[in-house]
Parts: structure tokens; C-alpha cells; sequence
């Protein structure tokens, strides 16, 4: 698999201070054939868990051979490594802090091809690297120059490890199945580490968060009533609560890492 010159970004930056605008200019003046997606800009500000969950829940819809750049790196200018990994999909552009967990846990789970690469050739930065902005000076030209097709070795040395976190995992008993809070969107849905095929086996499920009982799942938002706090499935397969036309996080009083458990028959 070839890079391609479609390039994502996700980072923690807002479009407040033209940090995005300017990794872009990097970016198109090495590649003036690039073709950038702006992934999310919204992470909130240091959140490596949050930036690796959105990018879970989406990187997999890119045509393979997409460059999904990811800056959201509060360790800048640290020892903290650089780093391109090559999954059988695509290839990722981010810092060693944990960013590229699921992505690495989905490449294992599957057995497919893992290359990591260090990035230390600085034949492939800007030529001034500024210690508080990597994300211009290195990963951007590091993106727009494996676009061009430059041999993702040319970088640096393969090493064969790299920072991931434990993700959270799902507890199961009889009729039961405990998780948690993965990830709240902008919406205030609650997004769970509980999946669609986590709740195959149960019948008649009631969904227990924050001391609320949901019963039975709602295909669509529209199936509740204005103010009804409802269990769904998202688009990405996890289970989800919401509320409709409001917002779970504020009515619940939800954050990440709360418990969900399910039970069933």
C-alpha cells in the first residue's frame, strides 16, 4: 500500500489562533496536490484519550493509503518520540503519548502488518523546529512529504514499541454487562465501551447510568419524547445515551468514566 495525497488532521488547536491555517500552508507548500480533511480541531485541550477515540470511531472510512495526522501532544519539546505508523490501511502521523491506542489495538486484534516508525531524519522538517510547535515543523512536513511518496524508512529507524493506555474493558456475567463512559460529543450523548455486539446474547435490556434506568434501546432520537433520556446505538456501534433534544451530560450530571452497566435476560 502507497500513501495517497489525502491528509487528515485532528487536533486540540480550535480555529481561534491559525495554528491549523499554518500546518495547511506547510503542508501545500511541499505538496501542492494535497488534499486535507479537517477531522476535528475540538479536542479538548491535552485530551489524548478523547483525540483517540475520535479517531477510532472514524479513520476506517478513508479510502487506504489516507496520512491521518494527529497533534493533540502536551509533551512537545519533551523526550516524548515522533512517530509514523503503518497499519494495512493507512498510515498515522502523531506523537508517542498514547494517541494512536485503538488504532494499534485494532491493527493487533486483527493480526494485520504493524510498522513504527521513529521519526528523526531532519532532512524532513522545517528547517527551524520550534520546541513548542512541532505540529508545524515536523509532522506537517513529515505528512506532506509521505504524501509525495517518500518510503515511510527514509524517516527514521522501525522501533517495536510504542505509549498506548489500558483501555477500559467490559465486564460480563450472568445477564449482565458493566462498561463505562468512553467519550461525551458535542451533543451530550453519552458514548459507551459497550458495543452492538456486546449485547447480542441479552434479551429485554435495561441500561443503568448515573442512577437513571433506560428500558429497551430506540432505534432513532425521534422514538423519544422531548426531555426523554433514551438508550440507542450510535453510528460507530457503541451504545449511547442521550437525551432528546437535550443533553445526557448536563441532565445526568455524566462525565468520562462513568460505570453503564446493562442487565438482561
Amino acid at each position: 500500500m502507497k500513501p495517497t495525497g489525502l491528509i487528515t488532521l485532528t487536533t486540540d488547536f480550535g480555529m481561534q489562533d491559525g495554528n491549523v491555517g499554518v500546518m495547511k500552508g506547510v503542508i501545500y507548500g511541499l505538496n501542492p496536490q494535497a488534499r486535507i480533511v479537517d477531522l476535528s480541531h475540538d479536542i479538548e485541550p491535552q485530551k489524548i484519550a478523547q483525540a483517540a477515540f475520535v479517531l477510532s470511531r472514524h479513520y476506517r472510512y478513508f479510502p487506504a493509503g489516507t496520512i491521518h495526522l494527529v497533534v493533540v501532544d502536551p509533551g512537545v519539546g519533551s523526550e516524548r518520540r515522533a512517530l509514523i505508523v503503518q497499519t494495512a490501511q493507512a498510515f498515522f502521523v502523531a506523537p508517542d503519548n498514547g494517541v494512536l491506542t485503538y488504532v494499534v489495538h485494532d491493527a493487533r486484534r486483527a493480526s494485520a502488518d504493524l510498522h513504527i516508525i521513529d521519526i528523526s531524519n531532519p532532512r524532513f522538517w522545517l528547517q527551524d523546529v520550534s520546541p513548542v510547535f512541532h505540529g508545524r515543523d515536523i509532522f506537517a512536513p513529515v505528512a506532506a512529504h509521505l504524501s509525495l511518496g517518500i518510503p515511510v524508512p527514509a524517516f527514521g529507524k522501525e522501533v517495536n514499541d510504542l505509549v498506548t493506555f489500558p483501555l477500559p474493558q467490559v465486564e460480563r456475567g450472568e445477564g449482565k454487562l458493566k462498561g463505562q463512559v468512553a467519550h461525551i460529543d458535542r451533543f451530550g450523548n453519552l458514548l459507551t465501551n459497550i458495543y452492538r455486539r456486546d449485547l447480542l446474547s441479552l434479551r429485554e435490556i435495561k441500561v443503568r447510568v448515573r442512577n437513571r434506568e433506560i428500558a429497551g434501546l430506540s432505534r432513532t432520537y425521534a422514538d423519544g419524547r422531548e426531555g426523554e433520556v433514551i438508550a440507542y446505538i450510535d453510528s460507530s456501534e457503541e451504545l449511547a445515551v442521550a437525551v432528546v433534544l437535550g443533553s445526557a451530560r448536563d441532565l445526568l450530571g455524566a462525565q468520562v468514566g462513568d460505570e453503564v452497566e446493562v442487565v438482561g435476560q
